[in-house]
């Protein structure tokens, strides 16, 4: 079994068990800045990641992870994929670190920061690659994409109003391009040959 299935299993069942099996799963496990600044509860950071807010949050998450993360998990191989994955989950939870400290109610979950940071990624590495959303269903370049789902998400965190985490997505998103430069030799160059400029 792959890496990505079993981050797949783990979410589904840890998610599906907090959601319909006992709550104090999803209590304990959340990610509560307020709570994790003063109680020094570190770990809401990776076990938030694993939960869900609803049975669609959790299938959306999951079904990008399947398309995407199996692809980056060959190409980068299982240490840089899980390294990604799990520092992808603490630096998408920077933002609601810093900004919620000081809120009691504000709590957050989710596994979006590190799906993100395998889908951005992909798109550095395969930035002119197909991709197709099912509410779009025509083929643009993953570059494209890319960029249209960044400004999107910006767009939103600054208008602030519903219950999803940009700040977490937009995190993820830069942490997927970073981690590559960072970490992984010849990623720089990979992606100014595609581009002729190199």
């Amino acid at each position: 079994m792959t890496i990505t299935l079993i981050l797949i299993a783990l979410n589904v069942v840890i998610s599906l068990a907090a959601l319909y099996g006992d709550q104090r799963i999803f209590e304990v496990g959340l990610l509560r800045p307020y709570r994790t600044v003063r109680k020094q509860t570190w770990y809401e950071v990776i076990t938030s990641g694993f939960l869900h807010a609803s049975f669609s949050h959790l299938i959306v998450n999951m079904f990008v992870l399947f398309f995407f993360g199996l692809v980056i998990e060959q190409t980068l191989g299982g240490a840089h994929y899980l390294a990604l994955y799990f520092s992808g989950l603490i630096f998408s939870s920077l933002p609601s670190l810093v900004q919620y400290k000081d809120d009691p109610n504000y709590a957050t979950v989710g596994a979006s920061g590190a799906v993100e940071s395998v889908l951005f990624s992909y798109i550095f590495i395969f930035p002119t690659e197909k991709i197709i959303i099912i509410l779009l269903p025509i083929p643009i370049p993953a570059w494209v994409f890319g960029i249209a789902f960044l400004a999107y998400s910006v767009y939103e965190s600054k208008r602030g109003v519903g219950n999803v985490n940009h700040g977490a997505h937009i995190a993820g998103a830069i942490w997927g391009i970073l981690y590559l430069i960072l970490f992984v030799p010849n990623s720089v160059d990979h992606i100014l040959t595609i581009f002729g400029l190199l």
